[in-house]
């Protein structure tokens, strides 16, 4: 009896994580937006990480949040970093990899807290016409094993996509000011 209770005692214990060997790990997230402002201007705005204050949600969670810069925004290699007691928030560091002048900003995202983990984002910016500006905003992900078992039992895409979307409607709405 006490073999058998055991047997069924580790089978129920090891399932989850047999079960987590079959579910992605990995993410991907893209929304985007039409602001009625010439490309030039719009991306001129998004490529300073400090502007994301007024339009990202995630820097709007917490006003009182400790924030720290090094580098020139607005160019590869500026690093914005925020400390946070807000548990939505946490501590990280967001810096700018890449920059494709008028097209395409490359982040990395480096949460330190309340979990580790690097996750690249950008935001592109494209003509819709002549006066207005398509603005896509894109984030990646990887939840490690046995971690990823959460994907059963969140929608970590939509969570973050209306995030993003959050951010692109705010956006909109202060450079159509």
């Amino acid at each position: 009896m006490i073999k058998k209770l055991s047997t069924i005692l580790a089978v129920i214990i090891a399932l989850p994580f047999i079960v987590a060997l079959f579910v992605q790990s990995d993410y991907a997230v893209e929304r985007e937006v039409i602001v009625e402002r010439p490309k030039a201007e719009v991306f001129n705005y998004i490529k300073y990480l400090k502007n994301q204050d007024n339009y990202s949600k995630w820097a709007m969670l917490d006003p009182n949040m400790k924030k720290s810069f090094q580098g020139v925004d607005g160019t590869a290699g500026f690093i914005s970093a925020w400390d946070s007691d807000n548990e939505e928030v946490g501590k990280g560091e967001q810096e700018i990899i890449r920059l494709t002048e008028g097209e395409r900003i490359d982040f990395e995202l480096r949460f330190l807290s309340p979990f580790e983990s690097t996750s690249p984002a950008y935001m592109i910016t494209k003509e819709a016409t002549k006066a207005s500006t398509k603005v896509s905003w894109g984030f990646r992900g990887k939840m490690a094993y046995p971690m990823n078992l959460m994907f059963l039992f969140m929608d970590f895409e939509q969570i973050i996509g209306e995030d993003l979307q959050t951010g692109l409607d705010k956006l909109k709405v202060v450079l159509e000011k």
